[in-house]
Formats: C-alpha cells, sequence, structure tokens
C-alpha cells in the first residue's frame, strides 16, 4: 500500500480529491473526502487551520506540479509553516509551528451542524426510550388479555393517550426508524409499529383527538382475535397451508367479538372487523367497499398493509420501505383510500425510514429520519470507509442541496462492507420525535 500524500493549503488546486483526516463534525462539507471543484471550497479547505491535508492524485483530477514534477516528500511537508497556507503572506511563520484548532463561531457551519447533530441524537434517543417503554406494555397486555381483558385494556388506553398527547404536543413531527428489536413476539412489535404509523398518519389527516386515540386503540388491538387463534396460524409463522389461511381470515369476526364482549367502544371492534376490506370491494371478511368501510379503519389498514410488507411473515418476501410504498401507491392503490395514502407517501417521505440509497455522489446510505415537509431530503446514515462505524456521517440532505439520491436499493444490491457498515435491520420500526430542523 502507498503511503498517503499531502500537500499545504496553498498547494491546493480545483480538481484535486482530498481527504480530511477529521472526524465530519470538525468540518462544514457534505462528506470528509470529495473532489474540490470551486474556489468557495479551496477557501473553506485553507481556513479550516491544517498545516497539511491528504490528497488521492489517483481519483484527482489535477495534482499539482510540486507534486507531480518534484515529488515533495511528506517529511518536508511537515515541516512547512503554517502560514504558508496564504501565498501573499509577508511574513513566514515559525517552524514547526502548532496547529492552531477552529474556534466555533455562530456563523461556523462546522459548530452547526455539530449541534445538528447532537439535536438529532437526542431526538433519536427519546423515540427509542418511548418505543421499549411502549413495547413493554403492549407485550404484557397481549400476553394477559385474555385473563384480565379489563387491566388489559386500561393500561392500552393509558399508553394510546399518553402517545397521542406527545404526538400532538409537537409541531413538525420528524418520523425515526428504530433500532433493531429483540428476537420472537412478532405479534406484539407489529401491533405497536401499526398504531404508531395510524397515529402519525391520523393526525397528518387532521383526525380530532377523539378520534386519534380510538385509531390508536384500535391498532393496538386490531389482531386482537389472534390471541385464541392457535400458533400455527399467528404472525410469526412462515407460508400458511390453505386451512391455516382461512382461520387467519376469521380473526376479524374473532377480534371483533372479543372487542365488545370485553367492553371495547363499538369503534373499535369496528376497526378490528374491517382493517382487511379494500375499498375496491376485493378484502374480507365482508368484501366491503368505498363508504362501507369507516375512517379508523381505513387509517389502520394503510398502516397494517405498509408494515406487512417490510415485515412480512417470511423474510424472503419482505421489501424495502421504499418497495412497500412503490407498491402500495402503483399497484395496489385502488385497495386503499387515496387521500391517506398521498398522505402516507407525505408523512414518510418518497425514501422512507429504512430505505437503502444510493447518492449522487456515488456513496451508499440508509435513510434514517423523514419529514413531511421534505418528502426528498431526508437524513441518511452514510458509508465512508474513512470514517469509524462508530462516528459515521449523519448527513441532512436538507443542509447538503448539492447531493441528491440518485436511486433506492436492495439490501443485496450492497458489497458485504457496505450491509456491515449500515446494518440494515430485519425489522423496519418507527417512532416519532420533534424535527431537529424546526425545534
Amino acid at each position: 500500500m502507498e503511503d498517503p500524500v499531502y500537500v499545504a493549503p496553498a498547494q491546493l488546486a480545483i480538481g484535486m480529491f482530498v481527504i480530511l483526516e477529521l472526524s465530519w463534525l470538525q468540518h462544514p462539507f457534505s462528506f470528509s473526502s470529495f473532489l474540490v471543484q470551486n474556489e468557495d471550497q479551496l477557501a473553506t479547505l485553507r481556513r479550516l487551520g491544517l498545516r497539511r491535508i491528504r490528497i488521492d492524485p489517483l481519483r484527482s483530477k489535477r495534482v499539482a506540479a510540486t507534486i507531480a514534477d518534484e515529488q515533495v516528500e511528506q517529511a518536508d511537508l511537515l515541516d512547512l509553516p503554517e502560514s504558508s497556507a496564504s501565498p501573499e503572506s509577508p511574513e513566514p511563520g515559525p517552524t514547526h509551528a502548532p496547529t492552531r484548532p477552529v474556534v466555533p463561531t455562530v456563523a461556523d457551519p462546522a459548530a452547526s451542524r455539530s449541534e445538528h447533530h447532537r439535536r438529532l441524537c437526542a431526538s433519536i434517543a427519546s423515540a427509542e426510550r418511548q418505543a421499549a417503554q411502549a413495547a413493554q406494555v403492549v407485550r404484557q397486555t397481549t400476553a394477559r388479555f385474555l385473563a384480565e381483558p379489563t387491566v388489559a385494556i386500561a393500561r392500552v388506553n393509558d399508553l394510546v393517550t399518553g402517545i397521542t398527547d406527545s404526538l400532538l404536543g409537537v409541531g413538525e413531527v420528524m418520523v425515526h426508524l428504530l433500532g433493531e428489536k429483540d428476537g420472537g413476539d412478532e405479534l406484539y412489535h407489529h401491533s405497536l409499529n401499526v398504531a404508531v404509523l395510524a397515529l402519525i398518519l391520523g393526525k397528518a389527516m387532521a383526525v380530532d383527538v377523539e378520534s386519534l386515540r380510538l385509531i390508536g386503540v384500535s391498532a393496538i388491538f386490531h389482531d386482537l382475535g389472534m390471541v385464541a387463534m392457535t400458533a400455527g396460524a399467528q404472525l410469526q409463522c412462515g407460508a400458511l397451508a390453505v386451512d391455516q389461511e382461512a382461520q387467519l381470515r376469521q380473526h376479524c369476526e374473532a377480534g371483533a367479538r372479543m372487542a365488545l364482549q370485553c367492553g371495547l367502544p363499538e369503534t373499535v371492534a369496528t376497526v378490528l372487523l374491517q382493517h382487511h376490506e379494500h375499498l375496491d370491494g376485493s378484502g374480507y371478511p365482508y368484501r366491503l367497499s368505498g363508504d362501507q368501510i369507516g375512517q379508523a379503519a381505513r387509517v389502520v389498514a394503510i398502516a397494517n398493509h405498509y408494515d406487512h410488507l417490510c415485515n412480512a411473515n417470511r423474510a424472503a418476501a419482505a421489501v424495502t420501505p421504499y418497495e412497500a410504498l412503490s407498491t402500495m401507491f402503483a399497484r395496489q392503490k385502488h385497495w386503499f383510500d387515496a387521500a391517506m395514502l398521498a398522505r402516507l407517501v407525505r408523512v414518510l417521505g418518497v425514501y422512507p425510514p429504512g430505505s437503502l440509497v444510493q447518492l449522487s455522489s456515488g456513496a451508499m446510505a440508509m435513510v434514517i429520519s423523514a419529514n413531511a415537509a421534505r418528502p426528498l431530503r431526508p437524513m441518511l446514515l452514510v458509508h465512508d470507509p474513512a470514517i469509524p462505524r462508530e462516528e459515521a456521517l449523519i448527513l441532512d440532505l436538507e443542509q447538503a442541496p448539492e447531493i441528491s439520491i440518485s436511486k433506492a436499493l436492495r439490501a443485496s444490491a450492497l458489497a458485504p462492507a457496505e450491509h456491515e457498515y449500515l446494518c440494515p435491520g430485519k425489522r423496519v420500526a418507527y417512532f416519532f420525535g420533534e424535527d431537529t430542523r424546526t425545534g
């Protein structure tokens, strides 16, 4: 492996490919390695206060004559004074002058990025904590529903009220991708994920507070009919036999009956009965269509189907969040309320959290957060082999107008090193937080 090549800031030129040996929070550029394309970038690089900057001659379109003709040695570069960053400096600075750190100011882009990153990480961490607490409640109530239905319903009511109040308490909602959950218990993870999506969608549809709360409760209990079914037909199974499929379809009616028997509102029971109906009449159990399907059931149906596509019973059948939305919008839109489906795309963005993408720079990335006001400019975790995974670049496309998403990818399209770095989870799960760009 060849030794790295360094130049003094004054030797930098447009067309050089630079590699900044800094944390991405210590400089204002979108990436730590890039091709210098204009004078503004040159000026910013020289203002970093570095005595030398690494370049990659093989990826450069231009290499300084001093490097090509004189083969400047690394030892010589180490002796260059800091004042050499400005060729017009009247007096050279002292040899071996210590590197002066850049002191952040209010207008410092790097300092602004650092604060933005801190707020995003705090929002994601808060979402992770709230989701973990909610998952514990759903897990416990699911396990004990048959024995203590009254207690279970009360706990779910309290949980949904808390989530609803939190959701309504934020202005611009940012949807975060959650870290990988523990294995097993797919039924309660699915119920919580559907509830979170349904509540976010319900808020986006300007549903009133009481209706929103009932949507949340209905979403938590939407698969209640499976609680009493044999294990062979529940969600955590693989491909179902014909008789198991028929049994599975009975969970809508079974759940509605259980809901009424246990004292849940009729609105909730209706959602349990209708959440697999389609607007074109192709759903089940009664092949209802159009206005025969209630508003709450339509919201839960969209959230439920999206989660089933992303987190299919069989791992091989699961699709990326981008593919899930594309499938629903392009091939299944006649199943769903058109306004709600369009709003779901706005809520999750064109590239929903969990989507794998290639950027215009050529880098691979995973979407980790999205905001309805900026459907094409999500936040990304970017693969950069020059940066350790624990310090991975989180790129906000809103703050990097020169970068765009070129295309969505499947996990199989990633190289092994890219897959290990980005760590796409086996399950896609969301929670929400305040938009860190507006809060």
